[in-house]
C-alpha cells in the first residue's frame, strides 16, 4: 500500500500549487524550490483535491475529508487549470 499523500489543510475551495511549496490558500509556506507550472485547483463536494503534477493533496478545513484516513481516499485532480 502507498503512503498517504503530503497534505495541506486550507480554508478556501480555490487553491494554487506550483510544486515549490509556496502554496496559496493553505497555512503552509515553505521555501521555494524547483517545481511545476502553477495550477489552480477547485475543491469540490468531496472536500479535497490533488495536484495532477505533484500529487499534493489540499483538504478543506471542516469538510468531509478533514480528519479522514487520507490513504483510503481516491485521487481527485479535477478542476485543475493552468
Amino acid at each position: 500500500m502507498l503512503p498517504p499523500p503530503e497534505t495541506t489543510i486550507v480554508e478556501t475551495t480555490r487553491v494554487s500549487c506550483d510544486g515549490s511549496g509556496g502554496i496559496r490558500g493553505g497555512a503552509s509556506y515553505r521555501a521555494a524550490a524547483l517545481g511545476h507550472p502553477r495550477v489552480f485547483l477547485e475543491i469540490d463536494e468531496h472536500g479535497y483535491v490533488d495536484c495532477g503534477y505533484c500529487d499534493h493533496r489540499f483538504i478543506l478545513k471542516g469538510g468531509p475529508a478533514d480528519g479522514a484516513d487520507q490513504s483510503q481516499l481516491p485521487d481527485i485532480s479535477s478542476g485543475a487549470s493552468i
